[in-house]
């Protein structure tokens, strides 16, 4: 959220930021709101310093035996009260005018974001882990087809029990998730993250901190028993990140200097009723309404926030490395950087078995699995999160950061085509192992029941 100083103060600034990260917001209205606000409150101010004095006249007035004087300041003063009452009410609707305007307003891009239209305009970074391929099948199989005939994702009956976008991971496919669960929150301990298991519903408040709300909410899954718009802040969602409940685990709270950088990750099944596109995206388990995803959220001093974001950037791609799967990192431009970032990085793991237009040379496709977020104080004024260096000081708006690591299914399709073997079976990635029992390979299951559904 920006604050009605800046926004003041800077509005060159914050139409620059609409035009560039494409968000249509009648900037010009807001400034007249709270032009108009601030009018009526210097004119309150005015109406109560002239009411504080016929006030302490009438007293006197009184005593000195002038009572028509003293009666007119009495019915002056009842004029001033009931004009300071008109004038209180308006400046009130008003300033809650004006702080639902505000949420409108999307976050600043770092003046090191790349400007640009969408996401074709991104920018890559580098690439890792291509200079030393494994041997593939000549014409790897799609994760989707893969999985079914080794019968460790089922979609059929994922439809049949969920609906469309819901799947099974059996037998090893299961076992494979829940080893990169474990295995991804390992590494994290290890970078001294600190573990959180959040509440699955989040309210509306929460949302709203972190900057899903008022603008995005036809992605998400609102409980039912809710009441209708507009949204209450009790109002219950299932969580579409564990970003939302992580970073709102402190909101309306001041933090200590001492305790910063904190550093917090959260394993959670996530919720979206994404509806997906056309071709493969449509099919396996690249987009789905139900996902596995640990999440790294970090509260940090503002000088120190885009340090820690790089830093962030690297903790994330430490589990690619370890498990030796070929990515790349982008830098989002402003069209595709988002409502609430001001700087992002995406990593995208290749995953060779579909050829798709934006695939590396080698064929495949790109799969984002993580997006790693500098969002400055834009989340801490949202939520209320502050720090001060000592007791006595006061407080200021703290930096928020977060980034995925990683999304589990995609890592799951990653590793199925990229660790596919030319008989059809899977090889588990080496630091996955003791996590699956020393299981090698994965070779499949026999199906179960008479017949396949369909």
């Amino acid at each position: 959220m920006l604050s009605r100083q800046f926004v003041r103060e800077n509005p060159d600034v914050v139409r620059e930021a609409l035009a560039n990260k494409g968000v249509d917001v009648d900037l010009d209205r807001i400034l007249d709101v709270d032009e108009e606000w601030r009018e009526l409150k210097q004119r309150g101010d005015d109406l109560r310093h002239e009411r504080n004095e016929v006030s302490s006249r009438i007293g006197q007035l009184k005593a000195d035996g002038e009572e028509a004087e003293a009666q007119a300041a009495i019915e002056r003063s009842q004029v001033l009260k009931n004009e300071l009452a008109e004038i209180e009410e308006r400046a009130d609707e008003l300033e809650a005018t004006l702080e639902a305007s505000l949420l409108e307003l999307p976050g600043i891009p770092h003046e090191s974001v790349p400007v640009g239209a969408d996401e074709s305009e991104n920018v890559e970074v580098r690439r890792e882990g291509f200079d030393d391929l494994r041997a593939l099948p000549a014409e790897p199989v799609p994760h989707y087809d893969l999985g079914e005939e080794l019968e460790i994702l089922d979609f059929e009956r994922g439809a049949k029990v969920a609906g469309g976008g819901f799947y099974f991971a059996k037998g090893d496919g299961a076992r494979l998730e829940h080893a990169l669960i474990q295995f991804m929150l390992d590494v994290h301990r290890e970078q001294g993250y600190h573990d959180v298991f959040p509440p699955l519903p989040v309210n509306s408040a929460s949302m709203r901190g972190t900057g899903q709300f008022p603008k995005f909410t036809e992605d998400a899954y609102r409980l039912e028993g809710a009441n209708d718009e507009p949204y209450d802040d009790d109002d219950l969602w299932l969580l579409p990140t564990a970003e939302v409940p992580v970073t709102n685990l402190h909101r309306d709270e001041i933090l200590l200097g001492e305790e910063l950088p904190l550093k917090y990750q959260a394993y959670s099944p996530n919720f979206r009723q994404e509806a997906g596109e056309h071709g493969t995206e449509t099919r396996g388990i690249v987009r789905v309404h139900q996902f596995n995803k640990v999440e790294m959220v970090n509260f940090v001093r503002p000088e120190n926030s885009y340090e820690r974001f790089e830093g962030l950037v690297d903790e994330a791609e430490e589990v690619l490395r370890r498990l030796e799967l070929p990515y790349r990192v982008l830098e989002m431009c402003t069209g595709d950087l988002g409502f609430t970032q001001a700087k992002k990085y995406d990593l995208e793991v290749w995953a060779p078995a579909d050829d798709m237009a934006d695939g590396p040379e080698q064929g495949g496709r790109w799969l984002e699995v993580s997006s790693i977020s500098n969002f400055e104080d834009f989340q801490a004024r949202r939520a209320g999160i502050r720090y001060r260096e000592e007791h006595h000081e006061s407080a200021d708006y703290l930096h928020t950061l977060n980034g995925s690591g990683l999304a589990v299914p995609r890592i799951v399709v990653a590793i199925m085509e990229y660790y596919q073997n030319d008989d059809g079976t899977i090889t588990v990635p080496e630091p996955l192992r003791p996590y699956m029992g020393g299981t090698e390979r994965i070779e499949g299951h026999d199906a179960i029941g008479e017949s396949k559904l369909g």
